[in-house]
């Protein structure tokens, strides 16, 4: 079982930056996989980026591919997202989910376990 909290969201301008933690608790965290998701109002759940279980494999989504970094310190049991040059449409809720995986699953269903997510607001 793992239980996940993410903090670290605001209300930024465009072009700046954040970084999003997400804290675990619970022993399977250093074995399991984890992404950031993100899901703005009227629209589907969107997949940002997965990083694998020791932090050796990083995938992101190509809309922030250049932009956003996953990473992990197993050490603290949290993941972090660093987002950089935000934008209006990165407006969303943003959420922590875990899996048990060695790979970057990148769709929603893989995952097990989720945060309750942290509120990301980019003003133009």
């Amino acid at each position: 079982q793992v239980q996940l909290e993410e903090s670290g969201g605001r209300l930024v301008q465009a072009g700046g930056s954040l970084r999003l933690s997400c804290a675990a608790s619970g022993r399977a965290f250093s074995n399991s996989a984890m992404g950031w998701f993100r899901q703005a109002p009227g629209k589907e759940r969107e997949f940002v980026a997965a990083i694998n279980w020791d932090g050796s494999s990083t995938y992101n989504a190509d809309s922030v591919k250049a932009r956003f970094s996953i990473s992990r310190d197993n050490a603290k049991n949290t993941v972090y997202l660093q987002l950089n040059s935000l934008k209006p449409e990165d407006t969303a809720v943003y959420l922590c989910a875990a899996t048990r995986s060695y790979g970057t699953p990148r769709i929603a269903a893989e995952y097990y376990y989720w945060g309750q997510g942290t509120q990301v607001t980019v003003s133009s």
